[in-house]
């Protein structure tokens, strides 16, 4: 198992695009990782886009990111929400300071645009969010999954093989 040891966080909240939260979950147990789910609340039922439940393990206000290898944001329409949370953005500017993956896919680029780490960055995401990524100070290419230092997007559910593959590499390093 290539990330035995390793300990993920995974946001959640209400309209998570259900793919691009389970997928990447699933296949970070798969190599061995411990992936958390974080919420507003602790042992709260989030239901994805299209009604698939996520459970919250730990609240937003009760992470600590040095206790964290690595980072995912998932899409949908969850990260519009997630990123008006201070907890969250702190989670994000920390992980990103200490050089830990940081994983987002969709729409999730919002919560990174919130937490001011795109400057200089070249990224993907939804074509939708093309022009806040760029607004950001980020250069958007329009590829399945992006690495650049730290940071891994991709744009949509048919890209997770290549996102997952690309975030656990950089997990490995």
């Amino acid at each position: 198992m290539k990330l035995k040891d390793k300990k993920v966080l995974q946001l959640v909240s209400d309209d998570f695009e259900d793919l691009e939260l389970w997928y990447p979950v699933l296949r970070l147990r798969e190599e061995g990782a411990e992936v958390h789910l974080a919420g507003e609340e602790k042992g709260h039922s989030y239901k994805g886009k299209y009604g698939v439940p996520a459970v919250s393990d730990v609240s937003f206000k009760d992470v600590n990111p040095d206790d964290y290898d690595a980072l995912l944001v998932p899409g949908g329409w969850s990260p519009d929400k997630l990123r008006r949370y201070e907890e969250i953005l702190s989670i994000v500017r920390k992980m990103n300071e200490q050089n830990k993956p940081i994983g987002q896919i969709c729409h999730a680029g919002w919560v990174l645009i919130s937490a001011k780490i795109l400057e200089g960055k070249k990224v993907t995401s939804t074509p939708g969010i093309k022009d806040d990524m760029e607004n950001a100070g980020a250069t958007w290419v329009d590829e399945p999954s992006i690495i650049d230092g730290n940071l891994v997007s991709s744009r949509r559910p048919p890209d997770l093989p290549d996102y997952l593959r690309d975030f656990i590499s950089v997990m490995e390093k």
